[in-house]
């Protein structure tokens, strides 16, 4: 999927079923690899490690479960969020 991680910010998140699970407020990026691995659905700036964890846990998404990216992400139902 060649885009600019820029681009996603913002971005409407709706399951393969249609359900709107939120917008993209963060990407967590491993800097080794280069590779996206989550977008979260809430700011991860100014929050404590506490919060950052359930926030990850509860309110992002796996990278690799997004079927598709045009004017809405698209994932699957593996997505990786706590409340499925």
């Amino acid at each position: 999927m060649g885009m600019k991680v820029s681009k996603i910010y913002g971005m409407d998140i709706y399951t393969d079923a249609g359900k709107f699970l939120g917008s993209v407020q963060d990407v967590l990026i491993d800097l080794e690899l280069g590779k996206v691995i989550r977008l979260v659905m809430e700011p991860l700036t100014n929050i404590s490690r506490e919060e950052a964890k359930k926030v990850l846990r509860e309110r992002s998404v796996l990278f690799n479960s997004v079927k598709n990216v045009e004017d809405v992400v698209v994932v699957g139902r593996q997505s990786g969020l706590g409340s499925e």
